[in-house]
């Protein structure tokens, strides 16, 4: 009896950890993505640090100050006032130089900084979409997963009825065991499908616990529900103002031009102010300077680097202006490739629907009705019912791949 009980509590237990398992969408799963994925967190701080940058866009060169002896000779006796009143040599001086930047350098350099922040969060989106593909693609396995499932348990009932209505056939000699024994074996290939399946979803909840950085064995439920969209023709254009990894490249093209405005402005005169005041020796009067100073970059001898920077940019831009071409008409060419490929599969799948399992559902009913008047015999049955078995598990086979070019249509396109 106390066996009995804890029995009861164990079954009880594990019944209630079942169903306390939260259950998630695919939105729910996408988003914790975005949330959690160690990776997005990378852009994020990258993305802070960037924007961090842009306040030290418009900071000056630090002011040079000194100090020390000026013009002052070695030997200490000439310091003091002569005796015939004249003033001694030497001074102490106190100097200070600051230069001014140039506006239009501040302001490019603001310019590049900022958009150096724009590029990152370009490339952080362009990772998500990767991110929700790789989701997406464990997702739906995980799903045609438990539909297969469901599957097997309903045609494993089919079976047991079978095997049942021949053994009770045969105790009263109504009937042969000539397919019994392959109906028994059917079980096991049942089971055998079974594990394997089950294997599937583990694999999947795993790889999704991990993409939303939860511990691997974390337990959850997906909502089983799905949708087949529809897509419409796109145009180069599309993927220019829509792929976040294409908009990067644009945005890093961007970031060329702002380097070689920035490049430009060190090519410009930048102007200082220098003061010195010094306090003379041996009644020596205190004097000082005050000069403007001017920086001459643009000399041959001197603009040499920045010339070269600005022509290395110039050919970097167009290597990524041409890998934009590239990516655009790859994404292009996916693109139709794959809405072709779904119309093909659309079409399959709603021959399963429409055709092919009703009639095998019918021929297994008609089998079915004839086996229990004892005008039929099992092995016809049990042909029909690996064929119906065999189908509606292909069928949800060609769901799956339908689902799958829906899940690389979407990353082609950056859907959600």
């Amino acid at each position: 009896m106390q066996k009995l009980i804890v029995l009861i509590f164990v079954l009880i237990a594990r019944q209630t950890a079942v169903n306390g398992q939260s259950t998630l969408k695919l939105d729910d799963i996408l988003a914790a993505i975005a949330a959690n994925h160690p990776s997005v967190k990378m852009y994020d701080a990258g993305i802070r640090a960037s924007d961090a940058a842009v306040k030290g866009a418009r900071s000056w060169e630090a002011p040079e100050i000194g100090t020390g002896m000026w013009m002052t000779p070695y030997n200490p006796a000439l310091w003091k006032r002569n005796a015939d009143g004249s003033p001694g040599m030497g001074q102490y001086i106190i100097s200070a130089q600051q230069m001014i930047p140039n506006k239009k350098e501040l302001d490019a350099n603001e310019n590049y900084l900022r958009a150096v922040s724009a590029a990152d969060k370009s490339s952080k989106q362009a990772n998500l979409n990767e991110l929700y593909a790789a989701a997406k693609a464990s997702y739906y396995t995980w799903l045609i997963a438990e539909k297969k499932l469901q599957v097997l348990d309903d045609n494993e009932k089919l079976l047991q009825f079978m095997i049942q209505s021949t053994e009770i056939r045969f105790k009263n000699n109504l009937g042969k065991l000539d397919a019994y024994y392959k109906a028994k074996a059917a079980i096991g290939e049942i089971e055998n499908q079974r594990i394997q399946l089950e294997n599937e979803i583990a694999q999947a909840q795993v790889r999704l616990n991990t993409l939303m950085n939860r511990a691997t064995q974390t337990p959850f439920h997906i909502d089983t529900a799905y949708t087949i969209k529809n897509y419409s023709i796109v145009d180069s254009s599309y993927f220019l103002n829509t792929r976040s990894d294409i908009k990067a490249v644009q945005k890093n093209i961007d970031l060329a031009y702002l380097q070689q405005d920035l490049e430009r402005t060190k090519l410009k005169p930048q102007f200082g102010i220098q003061y010195d005041h010094m306090f003379g020796f041996g009644g020596l009067p205190m004097q000082y300077t005050l000069m403007a100073t001017v920086r001459l970059p643009m000399t041959a001898w001197s603009s040499k680097s920045e010339k070269a920077s600005i022509e290395s940019l110039k050919w970097k831009a167009e290597s990524l202006r041409q890998q934009q071409q590239v990516m655009i008409n790859q994404a292009n060419g996916e693109a139709q490739s794959l809405l072709a490929a779904i119309d093909s599969k659309k079409r399959q799948v709603t021959l399963f629907q429409q055709n092919i399992l009703p009639a095998l559902q019918k021929n297994y009913q008609v089998l079915q009705l004839a086996y229990e008047q004892n005008t039929g015999q099992l092995f016809e049955l049990l042909d029909a019912w690996q064929t119906l078995n065999m189908t509606q598990l292909e069928y949800l086979a060609q769901v799956e791949d339908l689902l799958n070019l829906q899940t690389e249509m979407d990353k082609t396109l950056e859907q959600n």
